[in-house]
């Protein structure tokens, strides 16, 4: 996510970067980069200000394009949601996504793979010395909880795009993603460690983001709190149908964050335009992005200038008709959308230096009031009031009973086009485009560039 200042982005990381620039392929944007970031063993971090400065190089890792710059929600709403989207953009990685015919050297899929594992391996050196931040016990705890949150979110992805989903057989023998826990220093044959499975990935993600809302602080200006860790709690049980768990997790954020539901959902987003660069109280965790600093790919992709000031973008990614005519009568979501050129973009993000959500507290009344509706429980609130709380807000009447469909549907007009397309329709088992829930491209292929590095690696279906 985010720096205090440019200086920071300036500052001199104690981790080095070993990434190389060779070439630019074809129409991608992405640059052909050594596939490891190592830290000399000349290079441990000796005192407080060190781990200090490598716990912002993980931010600037999360912050970056291919992870939580924006890359992974495009992804995410791209890969074969034909039914919503036309994709009109020339970047080939992408359009492959869109058409899920994809390689195994997708330059979008590698640029995730590397630059999450790059942040991950900053994560590992702060957590290794741990023992330096002397200045007060709450310090050291939220310099733990942080880097646990950050490594934790991207093991979380990588699980969830380059591995079979939940329900999709036995998660105890599916092969996830390289669960790497400690620092590498240097490249060796030692470091090809095989694909953990899916189980033992997600059981790290746990063991990570339960004990990191323990450490975290309430408050935490723009970075990770306790609240954003039970929020991507909230998720990791959703998508493992663990429905107590996910509720009761969205619940500690309803009732113990302090944060509301903004009451106008075009306030929601035109951070940079209209608010100063700030985030509504409403965002749980969001990647900050400055006109001089951080990524915004979804308004790379899905932007378009249409005549307001600091409105811009690639004109990428066209909503189609059908996916407006979802919305009822009166809804204002179904007005949040851009005609320009004859086509319609969604508002979300027009804002060239808008920040980018990652977790929005209306997404935890969604939750819960799944989560409850499938367990037949009211912990924090009836599923009907959670969902009538989305629905009032957006201008609809309230319903006077609901079903799951209802839950669900509210879940995907709500967050439509903010990275979730690909997972719940997953989760929820439900085809994307021509393709069935479980297919098989519809999972990110392993980079061939690992694939050729590290033996030990078992290359995903189809690819």
């Amino acid at each position: 996510m985010m720096k205090n200042s440019i200086q920071m982005k300036k500052a001199s990381y104690i981790i080095l970067a070993a990434w190389t620039v060779f070439s630019i392929v074809g129409c991608e944007k992405r640059l052909d980069i050594l596939p490891y970031q190592s830290i000399s063993a000349d290079k441990a971090l000796e005192n407080e200000s060190d781990v200090n400065v490598t716990l912002i190089g993980a931010y600037d890792g999360v912050q970056s394009a291919p992870v939580y710059g924006g890359d992974i929600m495009v992804l995410n709403d791209l890969i074969g949601n034909s039914a919503n989207i036309n994709f009109t953009g020339t970047f080939a990685g992408l359009k492959d996504a869109y058409q899920t015919i994809m390689t195994a050297d997708n330059s979008f899929a590698s640029g995730t793979w590397i630059s999450a594992y790059n942040t991950i391996n900053r994560c590992n050196s702060v957590l290794s010395a741990l023992d330096k931040v002397t200045s007060s016990p709450d310090r050291k705890n939220s310099v733990e909880g942080q880097a646990l949150f950050l490594r934790a979110s991207m093991y979380f992805e990588l699980v969830r795009l380059f591995a079979k989903t939940i329900g999709d057989g036995d998660a105890a023998s599916n092969p996830g993603v390289p669960l790497v826990l400690t620092v590498t220093k240097g490249v060796s044959s030692a470091d090809n460690l095989p694909r953990a499975s899916v189980k033992a990935v997600y059981d790290q993600v746990i063991a990570d983001l339960t004990k990191a809302e323990s450490l975290l602080p309430a408050t935490n200006t723009i970075y990770a709190t306790k609240w954003a860790a039970a929020a991507q709690l909230s998720r990791v049980h959703l998508m493992l149908k663990n429905y107590a768990a996910a509720g009761d997790a969205a619940n500690r954020v309803i009732t113990g964050s302090g944060k509301k539901l903004n009451p106008d959902f075009t306030k929601l987003w035109f951070t940079f335009i209209n608010n100063g660069g700030a985030n509504p109280d409403e965002y749980l965790f969001a990647i900050t992005v400055t006109a001089q600093d951080g990524t915004n790919s979804l308004n790379t992709y899905f932007g378009r200038n249409v005549g307001i000031t600091g409105t811009n973008g690639r004109s990428d990614c066209k909503i189609k008709a059908a996916h407006i005519a979802l919305y009822e009568t009166g809804d204002v979501r179904k007005t949040y959308f851009a005609l320009s050129g004859g086509n319609n973009y969604t508002r979300k993000h027009l804002d060239r230096y808008g920040n980018v959500p990652v977790i929005r507290l209306a997404e935890m009344y969604l939750t819960r009031a799944e989560a409850n509706f499938r367990n037949s429980t009211s912990v924090g609130a009836a599923p009907l009031s959670d969902v009538n709380a989305i629905r009032n807000r957006v201008g609809l009447p309230s319903l006077t009973t609901v079903t799951l469909d209802d839950i669900t549907k509210e879940r995907y007009l709500e967050l439509a086009f903010e990275g979730h397309n690909l997972h719940e329709a997953k989760r929820l088992q439900k085809s994307v485009g021509a393709n069935a829930w479980n297919s098989p491209k519809l999972i990110l292929p392993i980079p061939q560039r690992e694939m050729d590095v590290n033996k030990s690696l078992v290359q995903n279906s189809g690819y």
